[in-house]
């Protein structure tokens, strides 16, 4: 089982908040929780009755990573489309949102709000993974599904302890094997210079593809990290750079994803193929860079991107489009975050029609036991699949390559399972 340094400490960070109040909460919860009858009996119905379900999510609507925010939007369009469709098996959804700035401590505070006073019956997505890290354990014992949360930490499909929070897009080791085997096939021998944020999901990709890279010719030959709470990561570039290394290896959020490929960009005198990571992969992160300085930058998909014209007559995309536009008219339809939210979302429906019953622990259960489950917005080849031994929902990407003001798929998408076996508790 696999637990890290900061996993202990983001548990540590918050415990004494979550122990302050539990007495009284619990009474509270006691008080006014509910339980079905009948094959179900016992199980906590809370959130959900026979004509709505009630969901939480917290997103950084402020502070350094607040380009995530805007994933809400696309979530809540999907939901408010479905519900004028007649909802999600009859019942509408509200979708409750909340901000914690990308701060645990105020995750913690939003959690509880919204299992305690909200009364939800599921928190769907916790966005990234100090934030996700912070509540985990108070979930868990509140018995409170954390379906699909926006992290691609390898903890959320390995630790056994938590059955109630899984994660939904790849997990950053299976991101990080598919940028290894491009180079591998690609640059041999390439020396890697590698740029990552100081926390669980920077060192997760990190620790990812020094592990399937080794034994190659491929080499890690310079790394800087830097800290949320930084400015800007001007002087680790700087260093990076007197490596002369063939690969910049990028694994940061937004903001400084931004920022690293605008000192890439401005430093003609080193030129190393920039890959950037998923997460800060979405046109709104580049387009600040400007486009013709990110010509040649790779990355690594798993869905449809709406400015991509081979999708402009694809039914989903276009269904997304329609509805973003109603729904949410500020919302930017080529910004991949809001994509992703649409993706997500769909995703969710899928496990909540797959529920034997129609209860917390139902959902907990639907999302361990997918089976090649087909959503529309991802990429054709790519599935949800789960099992006992398995909690990785998606680990198939395709790399990308920009291309004058848009990502171009490139190769064939590489299902990590296959090609690297299983993900290693």
């Amino acid at each position: 089982m696999r637990k890290t340094t900061a996993l202990r400490a983001a548990a540590a960070a918050t415990a004494a908040l979550l122990t302050a109040t539990a007495c009284s909460s619990q009474r509270g919860q006691d008080a006014q929780d509910t339980a079905a009858g009948g094959a179900c009996k016992g199980q906590q119905t809370t959130g959900i009755t026979d004509k709505t379900i009630k969901l939480g999510g917290i997103y950084p609507l402020s502070g350094p990573a607040s380009a995530y925010g805007t994933i809400s939007k696309g979530v809540a369009t999907y939901l408010k489309y479905v519900n004028d469709k007649g909802g999600i098996d009859g019942r509408k959804v509200e979708f409750v949102v909340r901000d914690d700035g990308y701060q645990p401590p105020k995750a913690v505070e939003e959690a509880r709000r919204l299992v305690e006073q909200e009364k939800v019956f599921a928190l769907f997505q916790t966005l990234g993974t100090p934030s996700t890290a912070a509540v985990w354990d108070y979930l868990d014992k509140q018995k409170v599904p954390q379906p699909f949360v926006a992290t691609g930490a390898s903890a959320w499909g390995t630790d056994e302890r938590h059955p109630w929070t899984i994660g939904w897009q790849p997990d950053y080791v299976s991101e990080a094997r598919v940028y290894a085997k491009y180079l591998k096939d690609a640059q041999p021998k390439a020396d890697v210079a590698v740029l990552y944020q100081n926390d669980d999901f920077g060192k997760d990709l990190l620790g990812g593809f020094k592990k399937a890279v080794a034994g190659s010719g491929i080499k890690v030959v310079a790394e800087e990290s830097y800290e949320v709470t930084a400015p800007s990561v001007s002087a680790q570039m700087t260093s990076l750079a007197r490596s002369k290394a063939d690969v910049l290896l990028d694994v940061t959020t937004p903001k400084f994803g931004s920022q690293a490929l605008a000192a890439d960009a401005k430093n003609t005198e080193w030129n190393p193929l920039h890959i950037v990571n998923n997460v800060s992969s979405s046109a709104a992160v580049l387009k600040p860079v400007g486009f013709k300085n990110v010509q040649g930058v790779v990355s690594a998909t798993y869905f449809k991107d709406p400015a991509d014209p081979q999708w402009a007559d694809d039914p989903e995309v276009k269904t997304y489009k329609d509805a973003l536009h109603t729904y949410a008219p500020d919302a930017d339809p080529a910004n991949q975050f809001n994509a992703y939210g649409w993706a997500v979302a769909s995703s969710l429906h899928k496990a909540l029609d797959a529920m034997k019953c129609p209860t917390r622990e139902g959902l907990r259960d639907a999302v361990r036991h997918l089976k090649d489950v087909e959503v529309d917005m991802l990429l054709p080849g790519v599935t949800l699949s789960t099992g006992p031994d398995d909690a990785f929902p998606i680990e198939t990407m395709q790399l990308m390559r920009f291309k004058g003001e848009r990502w171009q798929l490139f190769g064939k998408p590489v299902d990590t399972r296959k090609e690297f076996g299983p993900a290693a508790k």
